[in-house]
């Protein structure tokens, strides 16, 4: 089962400041992460700085692919997640640090010998998770959540995969906003 492409509307100013419509059609960025065969990320848009500079400036979402959202920055983008298979429980460690960094953040990944599954990862951003599609497990370190169509995560920097085990694929949609630690979960995470 393939989803239906995402359609984007961006908005914009003339220079007399009407408003107008900027661009309108498929995203220009859609990628397949080549270590996780199935799994496609749909670039939608990204700031950078707060507050968001509102202006006609060039679309951020053809930049190279990057998992965090930019520094004082967001991100949102729709993530197709195939089920997970025996043979990618089994060995899909060994694959993760190609996978993380194709995605622009290769440090993310947590993954070690007694993970609780193979896509565990960290990002200092505070993330909203939510379930467009389908069904997904939230795996943490040491819990797990059924999502189902409607559910959304707030995922506040946490060690944590996102584990299909439904045998569909499901498709999220993540808004990502940069994010600092406060310092004793900082110390904390420093000495793990």
């Amino acid at each position: 089962m393939s989803f239906p492409p995402i359609h984007r509307v961006v908005t914009g100013h003339d220079d007399e400041g009407k408003a107008i419509v900027a661009s309108d059609g498929p995203l220009p960025t859609v990628v397949e992460i080549a270590a996780i065969p199935g799994t496609v990320f749909h670039e939608v848009w990204s700031t950078s700085g707060a507050p968001a500079l509102v202006d006609n400036g060039p679309d951020p979402s053809t930049a190279a692919l990057m998992l965090p959202p930019p520094k004082q920055g967001t991100r949102i983008r729709f993530v197709d997640i195939p089920p997970d298979t025996t043979e990618f429980l089994a060995h899909g460690a060994s694959k993760m640090k190609n996978a993380f960094a194709q995605i622009g953040d290769e440090k993310a990944s947590t993954v070690k010998a007694q993970s609780p599954h193979p896509l565990m990862h960290r990002t200092e951003s505070l993330d909203y998770g939510i379930v467009i599609e389908g069904e997904m497990t939230l795996v943490l370190d040491d819990s797990h959540v059924l999502l189902k169509v409607g559910s959304v995560v707030v995922q506040r920097g946490t060690n944590h995969a996102w584990a299909n085990r439904s045998g569909k694929p499901c498709r999220m949609l993540f808004i990502l906003v940069d994010g600092r630690y406060e310092a004793s979960i900082a110390a904390a995470l420093a000495r793990r």
